[in-house]
């Protein structure tokens, strides 16, 4: 059975559809694509170019990575770290930066993009040719676009928007949608991304080193990282929305040979909790990645 095969298997199983596409880092001709080119919901991978736009500034000398800034209450409006803070933050840069990545931050991705500005992370796809790539705006505008789609007072908490949200208000919502989305691409561009990031291409290497290590420092092991055995180094940033699952990210084989995976899965069912979405994740990506091993 081929890799391809394997995947719709997989996918047919989990009951989602999804687009993946994995590359071998060093050699573009070594791939393994499943609707490749199709639009799809970024979520939080959309963190990635926003995390090299932050560090090519820190590099180029226009950020201080440890400039002390605090976190808005604007930006406090739940979730997982400086996002789910009831009190005041003051932090770092660069350790902003850090949650965002490791933890998928909300505010912390906020904060970065606006000190980093969204012209500097529009520039870092188009000098990477990802022509397929459109980030329109941050964590905010996302979670703006689903207030007013469920007719949802800016003033609510993110919890009102998750009781509001189910089966029949999900194909209403932009954010969800990957031809409507702030934040939108394709699995080809996302890999295009991840191996500039890792073959320094286009970015000094300082800048791609510090995106490199932050990733490699992921807390979440339930996607990608789960398809892989001991020994096998995984660098990741999820994504969720309603019925939305990704990851991508960087597999390295204790021989060094490098796979840039990038996993984007779709359901009509709106859970909490997705964990058959979540394994196929690391099957996708392990039946992928194996795949160009034996060929």
């Amino acid at each position: 059975m081929s890799p391809t095969e394997q995947i719709e298997g997989i996918f047919t199983d989990a009951e989602v559809t999804g687009s993946v596409h994995a590359r071998h880092v060093e050699r573009d001709d070594i791939e393994v694509a499943v609707r490749a080119d199709d639009p799809v919901v970024l979520a939080s991978v959309f963190k990635i170019p926003v995390a090299l736009a932050y560090a090519r500034a820190v590099v180029g000398g226009r950020l201080d990575a440890t400039e002390q800034v605090i976190v808005p209450s604007r930006y406090r409006v739940g979730g997982i770290g400086t996002g789910g803070c009831r009190d005041e933050v003051r932090m770092s840069l660069r350790d902003l930066a850090g949650l965002m990545l490791t933890l998928s931050d909300n505010a912390a991705t906020d904060v970065i993009l606006d000190r980093v500005g969204l012209e500097a992370v529009t520039a870092v796809l188009e000098d990477l040719d990802l022509d397929s790539t459109v980030i329109g705006g941050g964590c905010e505008a996302v979670f703006g676009s689903m207030y007013e789609d469920l007719g949802i007072a800016s003033s609510e908490s993110l919890d009102a928007v998750a009781a509001a949200t189910n089966d029949a208000t999900l194909p209403a919502l932009r954010a969800c949608d990957p031809r409507r989305s702030v934040q939108r691409s394709t699995a080809r561009d996302i890999t295009r991304l991840l191996s500039a990031i890792w073959n320094d291409e286009k970015s000094d290497p300082r800048a791609c080193a510090i995106v490199r290590d932050i990733m490699a420092d992921q807390v979440w092991s339930h996607r990608l990282t789960s398809g892989f055995p001991d020994g096998v180094a995984v660098a990741g940033k999820t994504g969720t929305l309603p019925g939305v699952r990704n990851e991508a990210g960087v597999v390295t084989y204790p021989d060094g040979t490098r796979y840039a995976v990038a996993i984007f899965l779709r359901s009509t069912r709106v859970s909490d909790r997705m964990p058959a979405a979540d394994r196929a994740i690391g099957l996708a990506a392990r039946a992928a990645v194996e795949g160009m091993r034996q060929s």
